[in-house]
Protein backbone atom coordinates (compact mmCIF):
# COMPACT_ATOMS: atom_id res chain seq x y z
CA UNK A 1 0.00 0.00 0.00
CA UNK A 2 1.30 3.46 -0.90
CA UNK A 3 1.86 5.88 1.95
CA UNK A 4 -0.20 8.88 0.86
CA UNK A 5 1.70 11.09 3.29
CA UNK A 6 4.51 11.13 0.75
CA UNK A 7 2.38 13.47 -1.33
CA UNK A 8 3.60 16.53 0.53
CA UNK A 9 4.35 20.11 -0.48
CA UNK A 10 7.91 20.38 -1.83
CA UNK A 11 10.02 23.20 -0.42
CA UNK A 12 11.37 26.11 -2.46
CA UNK A 13 9.51 24.83 -5.53
CA UNK A 14 9.32 28.10 -7.48
CA UNK A 15 12.90 28.93 -6.63
CA UNK A 16 14.10 25.48 -7.71
CA UNK A 17 12.37 25.74 -11.08
CA UNK A 18 13.78 29.23 -11.54
CA UNK A 19 17.38 28.04 -11.19
CA UNK A 20 16.94 24.75 -13.09
CA UNK A 21 15.15 26.41 -16.01
CA UNK A 22 13.70 23.16 -17.43
CA UNK A 23 13.77 23.16 -21.21
CA UNK A 24 11.69 21.26 -23.73
CA UNK A 25 13.05 17.82 -24.53
CA UNK A 26 15.62 17.99 -21.75
CA UNK A 27 16.91 15.20 -19.54
CA UNK A 28 16.64 15.77 -15.80
CA UNK A 29 17.55 13.78 -12.72
CA UNK A 30 15.85 14.00 -9.34
CA UNK A 31 18.33 12.20 -7.12
CA UNK A 32 16.08 12.27 -4.05
CA UNK A 33 12.65 11.92 -5.61
CA UNK A 34 10.69 11.33 -2.40
CA UNK A 35 7.03 12.07 -3.02
CA UNK A 36 7.87 13.49 -6.49
CA UNK A 37 6.59 17.00 -5.86
CA UNK A 38 9.64 18.64 -7.40
CA UNK A 39 9.84 16.00 -10.14
CA UNK A 40 6.23 16.52 -11.21
CA UNK A 41 6.78 20.26 -11.42
CA UNK A 42 9.88 19.78 -13.60
CA UNK A 43 7.97 17.46 -15.95
CA UNK A 44 5.16 20.01 -16.27
CA UNK A 45 7.52 22.96 -16.79
CA UNK A 46 8.26 22.23 -20.47
CA UNK A 47 7.15 19.74 -23.16
CA UNK A 48 8.70 16.29 -23.61
CA UNK A 49 11.03 16.35 -20.62
CA UNK A 50 12.52 13.00 -19.61
CA UNK A 51 13.08 12.49 -15.90
CA UNK A 52 15.17 9.92 -14.05
CA UNK A 53 14.24 9.57 -10.41
CA UNK A 54 16.34 7.95 -7.69
CA UNK A 55 15.61 7.24 -4.06
CA UNK A 56 17.06 4.87 -1.49
CA UNK A 57 13.63 4.54 0.16
CA UNK A 58 11.35 1.98 -1.52
CA UNK A 59 8.23 3.50 0.05
CA UNK A 60 9.09 6.86 -1.48
CA UNK A 61 9.62 5.23 -4.87
CA UNK A 62 6.19 3.59 -4.69
CA UNK A 63 4.59 6.97 -3.99
CA UNK A 64 6.58 8.62 -6.80
CA UNK A 65 5.62 5.86 -9.22
CA UNK A 66 1.94 6.45 -8.53
CA UNK A 67 2.18 10.23 -8.76
CA UNK A 68 4.18 10.24 -11.99
CA UNK A 69 2.27 7.42 -13.74
CA UNK A 70 0.50 9.88 -16.12
CA UNK A 71 3.88 10.76 -17.65
CA UNK A 72 4.43 7.18 -18.81
CA UNK A 73 7.80 6.31 -20.36
CA UNK A 74 9.12 9.81 -19.84
CA UNK A 75 9.88 8.77 -16.25
CA UNK A 76 12.38 6.12 -15.13
CA UNK A 77 12.66 5.32 -11.41
CA UNK A 78 15.48 3.51 -9.62
CA UNK A 79 16.02 2.22 -6.11
CA UNK A 80 19.42 3.85 -5.67
CA UNK A 81 21.27 6.54 -3.80
CA UNK A 82 22.06 9.78 -5.63
CA UNK A 83 25.77 9.04 -5.26
CA UNK A 84 25.14 6.40 -7.95
CA UNK A 85 23.83 8.85 -10.56
CA UNK A 86 26.68 8.10 -12.98
CA UNK A 87 26.03 4.37 -12.86
CA UNK A 88 22.30 4.83 -13.46
CA UNK A 89 22.91 7.19 -16.39
CA UNK A 90 25.36 4.72 -17.92
CA UNK A 91 22.95 1.81 -17.41
CA UNK A 92 20.31 3.69 -19.37
CA UNK A 93 22.71 4.18 -22.26
CA UNK A 94 23.37 7.89 -21.89
CA UNK A 95 26.82 9.36 -22.30
CA UNK A 96 28.44 10.58 -19.11
CA UNK A 97 27.71 14.30 -19.61
CA UNK A 98 24.18 14.11 -20.99
CA UNK A 99 21.99 15.66 -18.29
CA UNK A 100 20.39 19.11 -18.48
CA UNK A 101 19.63 19.41 -14.78
CA UNK A 102 19.99 17.61 -11.46
CA UNK A 103 17.96 18.24 -8.31
CA UNK A 104 18.99 17.00 -4.86
CA UNK A 105 16.74 17.52 -1.83
CA UNK A 106 19.04 16.39 0.99
CA UNK A 107 18.16 14.78 4.31
CA UNK A 108 15.25 12.97 5.88
CA UNK A 109 11.75 13.52 4.48
CA UNK A 110 8.68 14.48 6.47
CA UNK A 111 6.95 11.12 5.79
CA UNK A 112 9.98 9.24 7.05
CA UNK A 113 9.91 11.23 10.28
CA UNK A 114 6.15 10.86 10.63
CA UNK A 115 6.27 7.05 10.43
CA UNK A 116 7.14 5.95 13.98
CA UNK A 117 8.38 2.49 12.97
CA UNK A 118 11.18 4.04 10.90
CA UNK A 119 12.78 5.33 14.10
CA UNK A 120 13.73 8.80 12.85
CA UNK A 121 11.54 10.80 15.20
CA UNK A 122 12.29 11.85 18.76
CA UNK A 123 8.61 12.83 19.04
CA UNK A 124 7.20 9.35 18.34
CA UNK A 125 8.09 6.06 19.99
CA UNK A 126 9.41 3.35 17.71
CA UNK A 127 12.35 1.03 17.12
CA UNK A 128 15.69 2.81 17.05
CA UNK A 129 16.30 2.17 13.36
CA UNK A 130 16.84 5.30 11.19
CA UNK A 131 17.67 3.46 7.95
CA UNK A 132 16.52 5.24 4.82
CA UNK A 133 17.26 2.09 2.87
CA UNK A 134 16.22 -1.18 4.51
CA UNK A 135 19.03 -2.94 2.66
CA UNK A 136 21.48 -1.28 5.06
CA UNK A 137 22.72 -3.40 7.97
CA UNK A 138 23.69 -0.72 10.49
CA UNK A 139 20.91 0.73 12.68
CA UNK A 140 20.91 3.47 15.28
CA UNK A 141 20.30 0.87 17.98
CA UNK A 142 23.47 -0.96 16.98
CA UNK A 143 25.49 2.23 17.35
CA UNK A 144 23.95 3.21 20.67
CA UNK A 145 24.35 -0.24 22.19
CA UNK A 146 27.77 -1.23 20.82
CA UNK A 147 29.99 1.76 20.19
CA UNK A 148 32.66 2.79 22.68
CA UNK A 149 32.06 5.93 24.72
CA UNK A 150 34.77 7.91 22.94
CA UNK A 151 33.33 7.03 19.53
CA UNK A 152 29.81 7.99 20.60
CA UNK A 153 31.09 11.31 21.91
CA UNK A 154 32.92 12.02 18.64
CA UNK A 155 29.88 11.11 16.56
CA UNK A 156 27.48 13.32 18.53
CA UNK A 157 29.89 16.25 18.45
CA UNK A 158 31.07 16.03 14.84
CA UNK A 159 27.86 15.06 13.07
CA UNK A 160 25.33 16.58 15.45
CA UNK A 161 27.25 19.61 16.75
CA UNK A 162 26.05 18.52 20.20
CA UNK A 163 27.93 20.44 22.91
CA UNK A 164 26.73 17.94 25.52
CA UNK A 165 28.17 15.02 23.55
CA UNK A 166 30.53 13.83 26.29
CA UNK A 167 27.81 13.75 28.94
CA UNK A 168 25.25 12.12 26.63
CA UNK A 169 27.76 9.41 25.65
CA UNK A 170 28.50 8.69 29.29
CA UNK A 171 24.81 8.45 30.15
CA UNK A 172 24.21 6.10 27.22
CA UNK A 173 26.97 3.78 28.41
CA UNK A 174 25.57 3.77 31.95
CA UNK A 175 22.02 3.13 30.78
CA UNK A 176 22.86 0.29 28.41
CA UNK A 177 24.71 -1.61 31.14
CA UNK A 178 21.32 -1.96 32.80
CA UNK A 179 19.31 -2.75 29.66
CA UNK A 180 19.67 -2.24 25.89
CA UNK A 181 18.41 1.05 24.44
CA UNK A 182 16.18 -0.17 21.63
CA UNK A 183 13.50 2.50 21.14
CA UNK A 184 13.48 6.18 20.29
CA UNK A 185 11.79 7.17 23.54
CA UNK A 186 14.31 5.19 25.57
CA UNK A 187 17.10 7.18 23.94
CA UNK A 188 15.21 10.46 24.35
CA UNK A 189 14.87 9.70 28.06
CA UNK A 190 18.62 9.15 28.40
CA UNK A 191 19.41 12.38 26.53
CA UNK A 192 17.01 14.37 28.71
CA UNK A 193 18.72 13.00 31.81
CA UNK A 194 22.11 13.98 30.40
CA UNK A 195 21.26 17.59 29.49
CA UNK A 196 20.28 19.77 32.48
CA UNK A 197 16.93 21.50 31.98
CA UNK A 198 18.42 24.92 32.48
CA UNK A 199 21.00 24.31 29.76
CA UNK A 200 18.60 23.21 27.03
CA UNK A 201 18.15 25.39 23.96
CA UNK A 202 14.90 27.28 23.73
CA UNK A 203 12.47 26.01 21.07
CA UNK A 204 14.65 22.98 20.27
CA UNK A 205 14.09 19.42 21.43
CA UNK A 206 17.07 18.23 23.50
CA UNK A 207 17.39 15.07 21.36
CA UNK A 208 17.39 16.83 17.98
CA UNK A 209 21.16 17.03 17.52
CA UNK A 210 21.82 13.48 18.74
CA UNK A 211 19.18 12.03 16.43
CA UNK A 212 20.67 13.99 13.53
CA UNK A 213 24.11 12.58 14.24
CA UNK A 214 22.87 8.99 14.47
CA UNK A 215 20.83 9.29 11.29
CA UNK A 216 23.78 10.70 9.37
CA UNK A 217 26.01 7.86 10.56
CA UNK A 218 23.50 5.11 9.80
CA UNK A 219 22.97 6.38 6.27
CA UNK A 220 26.55 7.64 5.69
CA UNK A 221 24.96 10.90 4.61
CA UNK A 222 27.95 13.23 4.53
CA UNK A 223 30.07 10.87 2.44
CA UNK A 224 27.11 10.18 0.14
CA UNK A 225 26.57 13.92 -0.25
CA UNK A 226 30.16 14.56 -1.26
CA UNK A 227 30.12 11.69 -3.75
CA UNK A 228 26.70 12.73 -5.04
CA UNK A 229 27.78 16.30 -5.68
CA UNK A 230 30.84 15.10 -7.59
CA UNK A 231 28.73 12.73 -9.68
CA UNK A 232 26.18 15.48 -10.31
CA UNK A 233 28.75 17.80 -11.84
CA UNK A 234 30.16 14.99 -13.97
CA UNK A 235 26.82 13.96 -15.52
CA UNK A 236 25.78 17.51 -16.39
CA UNK A 237 26.33 18.73 -19.94
CA UNK A 238 27.83 22.16 -20.55
CA UNK A 239 25.18 24.67 -19.50
CA UNK A 240 23.42 22.05 -17.37
CA UNK A 241 22.35 23.10 -13.90
CA UNK A 242 22.42 21.61 -10.41
CA UNK A 243 20.02 22.63 -7.64
CA UNK A 244 20.73 21.34 -4.14
CA UNK A 245 18.45 21.87 -1.14
CA UNK A 246 19.72 21.21 2.38
CA UNK A 247 18.25 21.58 5.85
CA UNK A 248 21.25 21.46 8.17
CA UNK A 249 24.29 23.71 8.56
CA UNK A 250 26.78 20.85 8.15
CA UNK A 251 25.15 19.74 4.89
CA UNK A 252 25.05 23.30 3.58
CA UNK A 253 28.72 23.74 4.48
CA UNK A 254 29.69 20.69 2.41
CA UNK A 255 27.71 21.97 -0.58
CA UNK A 256 29.09 25.49 -0.26
CA UNK A 257 32.71 24.32 -0.01
CA UNK A 258 32.39 21.91 -2.95
CA UNK A 259 30.70 24.48 -5.17
CA UNK A 260 33.19 27.22 -4.26
CA UNK A 261 36.13 24.93 -5.01
CA UNK A 262 34.74 23.88 -8.38
CA UNK A 263 33.94 27.51 -9.25
CA UNK A 264 37.38 28.84 -8.28
CA UNK A 265 39.93 29.97 -10.82
CA UNK A 266 42.76 29.43 -8.32
CA UNK A 267 43.12 27.13 -5.31
CA UNK A 268 46.71 28.02 -4.40
CA UNK A 269 47.52 28.74 -0.74
CA UNK A 270 46.85 32.45 -0.08
CA UNK A 271 50.48 33.11 0.90
CA UNK A 272 51.74 32.37 -2.64
CA UNK A 273 52.34 35.58 -4.63
CA UNK A 274 51.42 33.99 -7.97
CA UNK A 275 49.03 31.28 -9.07
CA UNK A 276 50.80 28.03 -9.90
CA UNK A 277 47.94 25.53 -9.49
CA UNK A 278 46.56 25.59 -13.02
CA UNK A 279 43.11 24.99 -11.58
CA UNK A 280 40.26 25.45 -14.04
CA UNK A 281 36.69 26.09 -12.85
CA UNK A 282 34.11 23.43 -13.63
CA UNK A 283 31.03 25.45 -12.71
CA UNK A 284 29.78 28.97 -12.17
CA UNK A 285 27.67 29.77 -9.14
CA UNK A 286 24.11 30.85 -9.83
CA UNK A 287 23.76 32.19 -6.31
CA UNK A 288 26.63 32.97 -3.95
CA UNK A 289 24.37 33.09 -0.92
CA UNK A 290 21.82 30.34 -0.34
CA UNK A 291 18.25 30.97 -1.45
CA UNK A 292 15.81 30.67 1.45
CA UNK A 293 12.04 30.48 1.65
CA UNK A 294 9.88 33.55 1.97
CA UNK A 295 7.75 34.33 4.99
CA UNK A 296 4.59 32.93 3.40
CA UNK A 297 6.12 29.55 2.58
CA UNK A 298 7.71 29.29 6.02
CA UNK A 299 4.30 29.88 7.56
CA UNK A 300 2.55 27.33 5.35
CA UNK A 301 5.29 24.69 5.40
CA UNK A 302 7.38 24.49 8.61
CA UNK A 303 9.96 22.26 6.86
CA UNK A 304 10.89 25.21 4.65
CA UNK A 305 12.14 27.28 7.59
CA UNK A 306 15.59 25.70 7.57
CA UNK A 307 15.82 25.02 3.83
CA UNK A 308 18.70 26.45 1.81
CA UNK A 309 19.04 26.19 -1.96
CA UNK A 310 22.37 26.46 -3.76
CA UNK A 311 22.67 26.22 -7.52
CA UNK A 312 25.43 26.04 -10.12
CA UNK A 313 25.85 25.78 -13.89
CA UNK A 314 28.34 23.44 -15.58
CA UNK A 315 30.97 25.22 -17.67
Amino acid sequence: MINNEYFHQPVLLKETLAVLKPRAGGLYVDGTIGGAGHAEAVLLAAPNITLIGLDRDETALAAARARLAPFGKRVRLYHSNFSQIKQVISHLGYTEAAVDGVLLDIGVSSPQVDEAKRGFSYMKDGPLDMRMDNRLVLTAAMIVNNWEEADLKRLLYEKGEEKWAQRIAAFIIAERTIAPINTTFQLVSVIKKAIPKGAREKDQHPAKRSFMALRCQVNDEFNELGQGLQATIEVLKTGGRAAVISFHSLEDRIIKEKFNYWASTCVCPPELPLCVCGHKPKIKLINRKPIIAGAEEKEQNPRARSAKLRAAEKL
